[in-house]
């Protein structure tokens, strides 16, 4: 079983039954999880139910072409990112920007190889994979930077409190009737107050934030794994 291929779902869009029964067989025999459609209608379908790794799509269809589908598909925020592999029998260096142009990761000329199919295929699946991993940097860094914000903020508030307490406790002790007293005690507890409600919300926020790290570090797989695939990937293929 191809090591890359555990838990990978790949959706084959093709209404030719032969490429869906061939590249059935080929990538299953490979341990990837298979879903085949026939048209784009039915593609869409599945991609909404399947929610593929990676989907191969057959260019020249009837109804719906593969231009279409994938407009359709990069034109939605939740189905965007899914890499796309184009199958095309036209071989026009046109008709191959435009496909990039609408968002494919990659376009193959039938007739194909299979051993090229493959290695392209785990090409993107890497590429998606090391986008994926800067994603989860990226958000991680903007955790982050809206704490360390969150921070400032609070010890500026913080600062300020004090400040005006230490001005309070002065005023205090040149107090000279009971009202004027009890006013700026008052103030004091007020800010005293104040200062651990602030504290005590960045402390929830703290520890809102360390969860949420430590979820996307969960979902981050080491430099070193990276590298092997990356540099591995010639070697493999």
């Amino acid at each position: 079983m191809d090591q890359q291929a555990q838990q990978q779902k790949i959706l084959i869009i093709d209404d030719e039954n032969i490429n869906l029964e061939f590249f059935d067989l080929m990538l299953e025999k490979l341990g990837f999880s298979v879903e085949l459609a026939r048209n784009g209608k039915e593609g869409l379908e599945k991609v909404a139910e399947f929610r593929p790794n990676l989907i191969i799509l057959d260019n020249i269809m009837p109804k719906m072409s593969g231009w279409e589908v994938t407009r359709m598909l990069k034109s939605d925020p939740e189905f965007r990112n899914i890499p796309i592999i184009m199958l095309s029998a036209l071989d026009d260096v046109k008709d191959k920007v435009d496909s990039f142009d609408l968002g494919v990761d990659d376009y193959i000329t039938k007739p194909f190889n299979f051993s090229e199919v493959l290695a392209r295929i785990r090409v993107v699946l890497r590429n998606r994979e090391l986008f994926d991993q800067i994603s989860l940097g990226e958000s991680r860094l903007r955790l982050a930077e809206s704490l360390n914000a969150e921070l400032k903020t609070c010890i500026a508030d913080f600062v300020k409190s004090l400040d005006e307490l230490d001005v309070a406790i002065t005023r205090t002790s040149n107090a000279i009737d009971r009202d004027t007293f009890n006013a700026l005690l008052a103030l004091i507890r007020g800010k005293t107050q104040d200062a651990r409600n602030r504290m005590s919300t960045l402390t929830k926020r703290t520890e809102w934030t360390d969860l949420q790290r430590e979820n996307l570090k969960g979902s981050e797989i080491g430099l070193t794994v990276l590298e092997d695939q990356v540099y591995g990937a010639g070697q493999e293929s």
